[in-house]
């Protein structure tokens, strides 16, 4: 079964420098038929101003996973961590007992473009951590590459949840196949392009959620920048 989010039907906020749309219910926006799938509880998909961004605020007990698209995302938090993400590059932070960060656009001449994924932890109260892993192009290109998990393997970044993420970059005519095993779901986002997932044709900021089903088949109907979430 496929049920699809189309990117029209995502909650909005606009506020002077921030464009952001929400795949599931956020901050003021709330429904409880999109309440998240799974552990995976947030996708957003944000358009930062230049020199722009989110001041410093708390989290806890949340995987938070950062996805640039376009620009240069800079990180500071209480744990010590600055860093600077840019496309190509994945960042976690767990939150845990409780961080504080911040998120800015540096560039003063062209907005970032990002996702910000929240995914639910296995337990409350795990220590705060931050991870950042760099992934090329050609690692990525006309494959399911994997990003995060929860074991760390083949270099993706740690998640403490049973969730397997990976990313992928389509040609037009390129196709791509996840087999799940039973009992696991899927929810394939994309990020950019456009692709079919099955008979379903999803274009950029579309989501579905596919359950009950043994074998994914993404197919590019124009170059694609798609993530996969492997869910318990």
């Amino acid at each position: 079964m496929i049920t699809v989010r189309r990117a029209d039907d995502r909650f909005v906020t606009r506020i002077g420098w921030l464009d952001s749309r929400h795949t599931f219910s956020f901050g003021d926006h709330y429904s409880p038929e999109h309440m998240g799938f799974r552990a995976l509880r947030v996708i957003n998909e944000d358009k930062v101003d230049p020199g722009k961004g989110f001041p410093r605020h708390p989290h806890r007990d949340m995987e938070i996973i950062s996805y640039v698209l376009e620009g240069a995302l800079e990180h500071r938090d209480s744990l010590g961590t600055g860093s600077t993400i840019r496309p190509g590059e994945v960042q976690r932070m767990s939150a845990g007992t409780g961080v504080f960060h911040s998120e800015y656009n540096p560039r003063r001449d062209s907005r970032t473009h990002f996702l910000q994924i929240w995914i639910l932890p296995e337990r409350a109260g795990l220590p705060p951590g931050y991870e950042q892993r760099a992934f090329t192009e050609a690692e990525r290109q006309g494959r399911l590459r994997l990003i995060a998990a929860r074991d760390g393997r083949d270099g993706a970044v740690t998640v403490h949840q049973d969730v397997s993420l990976y990313g992928a970059l389509l040609a037009p005519g390129q196709t791509v196949r996840h087999a799940l095993a039973p009992g696991r779901h899927a929810w394939v986002q994309v990020a950019r392009g456009a692709v079919t997932v099955g008979d379903e044709a999803l274009t950029a900021g579309d989501g579905a959620a596919i359950s009950d089903q043994r074998e994914l088949v993404i197919a590019a109907t124009a170059p694609a920048e798609v993530l996969l979430f492997d869910l318990a």
